[in-house]
């Protein structure tokens, strides 16, 4: 499936002149983008979709450091991606005017990702449920609270840190009008949920749900 080149998200960093169309993701436009269209289009280390099924086909693009094999795959915030012919690696981002970058990052790095925890659930047993705002669900002993988010070890396969969404913690805004801001929690206001944001010198009010903490203060 496709979409038609004029009508792809603002937040894609993309050419608006070119094909008339452009792949679309296999889920949710608005929240990512298509492997075929960071790799060819924003890394520019392939031509043409041909050549991005070739690598994806010999394993030569990983994930999150698993293969990834469909270019429509989409790459979602804080995503990694390593490209294994040349060992670089890569972080899906926002730039602060809100669109999609991808960020070089160390070997390391590309084993680990944040998530916003957006359900929490008891199940069976009184084991802990944590469903994340990539679509992933861990079991997790770590005490952590919705709104917080989880930081993902790919190695061992589960949340190995939990970083509060608290006066003091640092954080981005993933949504709105503020979208790509990062930046100091300065204050949270619980009545109508919003928080207030210190970035650059410059204080925002914005929405919790539009926000995501990624770094306990310091």
């Amino acid at each position: 499936m496709h979409t038609k080149r004029h009508k792809m998200p603002k937040t894609w960093t993309v050419a608006r002149k070119g094909t008339k169309y452009v792949v679309r993701p296999n889920f949710s436009i608005n929240d990512g983008v298509p492997v075929l269209v960071l790799l060819r289009d924003m890394l520019k280390v392939a031509q043409n979709r041909k050549e991005v099924k070739t690598a994806l086909r010999e394993k030569k693009i990983l994930l999150n450091t698993s293969p990834v094999f469909e270019e429509k795959n989409n790459i979602v915030l804080f995503d990694t991606i390593t490209l294994v012919p040349s060992n670089k690696y890569y972080r899906m981002s926002l730039t602060d005017k809100g669109k999609f970058d991808v960020e070089g990052i160390n070997e390391e790095d590309s084993t680990k990702k944040v998530a916003k925890i957006v359900d929490k659930k008891i199940l069976k047993g009184k084991k802990i449920q944590l469903n994340l705002s990539d679509g992933r669900n861990f079991l997790s002993d770590i005490k952590c609270n919705m709104g917080d988010s989880a930081v993902i070890d790919f190695k061992e396969n589960k949340i190995t840190a939990c970083v509060p969404f608290s006066v003091g913690s640092n954080a981005i805004v993933v949504a709105g009008k503020y979208s790509g801001k990062k930046g100091l929690i300065k204050n949270i206001h619980e009545e109508n949920k919003s928080a207030e944001l210190e970035s650059n010198g410059e204080i925002f009010n914005v929405l919790i749900k539009q926000m995501m903490a990624v770094e306990n203060g310091k």
